[in-house]
């Protein structure tokens, strides 16, 4: 349980708001943190797993799927979002991809007291110099806040981010 007394973000709460809005997609590059949500997204017959090797390939793939007819979105770490910064400004923005980017927040902790250099700190102004609207999730009262980000991804035909706090630790049973 987290301080406000909610259960941890379960990735089987993720996997169902992806299939609520039909996502057929997930683009990724596997991680740790993500074992237990690979093996569910794995198990699903709806969804097509798509690794890549570099988190700025994610983009360029994902726009392909999406102007192809498909829903994908995008699971990465703010580490590798960062490094994907021109594949998210041509793909995502340039073509206008209403897409939804899962987004680890790495050194997030909602207490405070990130060191000045992690990445955490970046991860905000990051998205905001790029003019991507983001919605913070980090225990299962919040999992609905993955709808509200592809609504508005839909509508706006732009990317939208969805910054999971603590780095899917509730992804590790």
């Amino acid at each position: 349980m987290t301080s406000q007394g909610q259960a941890l973000l379960r990735p089987e709460a993720v996997l169902e708001e992806f299939k609520k809005n039909g996502v057929t997609h997930v683009v990724w590059l596997p991680d740790s943190e993500t074992n237990w949500m690979y093996l569910l997204m794995k198990a699903e017959p709806s969804l097509t797993l798509i690794p890549v090797s570099r988190e700025g390939m994610a983009f360029s793939t994902a726009a392909g799927l999406s102007v192809g007819g498909k829903k994908p979105v995008v699971m990465i770490q703010n580490t590798g979002m960062l490094e994907s910064g021109d594949s998210i400004r041509g793909w995502g923005l340039g073509m206008s991809t209403p897409l939804v980017l899962m987004v680890g927040v790495r050194g997030w902790t909602r207490h405070g007291g990130n060191r000045p250099t992690d990445v955490a700190n970046f991860t905000e102004p990051f998205l905001n110099a790029l003019g991507i609207h983001y919605y913070l999730i980090e225990h299962g009262g919040d999992a609905p806040r993955i709808s509200l980000a592809f609504e508005e991804a839909e509508r706006t035909k732009r990317p939208v981010a969805v910054l999971v706090g603590d780095e899917y630790h509730g992804f590790n049973r």
